[in-house]
């Protein structure tokens, strides 16, 4: 799905297609879009990440994620070298919205919770 990335202290944009991620917890994005967001990569919140192939470093940055009409501001992002797609995850990004699958249909919506 088409997301835009943005980076609330330099606002600039990217446009990327990016994975929804049941199974992780936070979002992760190559740590090659770390430029083009104006990060300075190594400058970011440094951690350990579990990932299926082991262990390796992110560095977290604070972006803002649209999609369609939705924006879910100040997320933590991990950028991550050796990723090759953008990952959404669930407590830094779906926690924001009510997520409907109709898989029979193959369709998937978000919506924002009533408050």
């Amino acid at each position: 799905m088409p997301v835009i990335i943005a980076n609330p202290h330099t606002n600039k944009k990217i446009t990327v297609l990016a994975l929804i991620d049941t199974g992780a917890d936070e979002c992760a994005i190559p740590a090659g879009y770390a430029p083009l967001l104006g990060h300075d990569l190594m400058a970011g919140q440094v951690k350990q990440v579990k990932t299926g192939n082991g262990l390796t470093t992110a560095y977290s940055h604070t972006t803002s994620i649209e999609v369609g009409s939705f924006t879910a501001k100040n997320v933590l992002i991990d950028f991550m070298p050796n990723l090759h797609v953008v990952l959404l995850g669930t407590k830094s990004f779906l926690s924001h919205f009510i997520l409907t699958i109709d898989y029979p249909r193959k369709i998937f919506s978000l919506a924002t919770p009533a408050r």
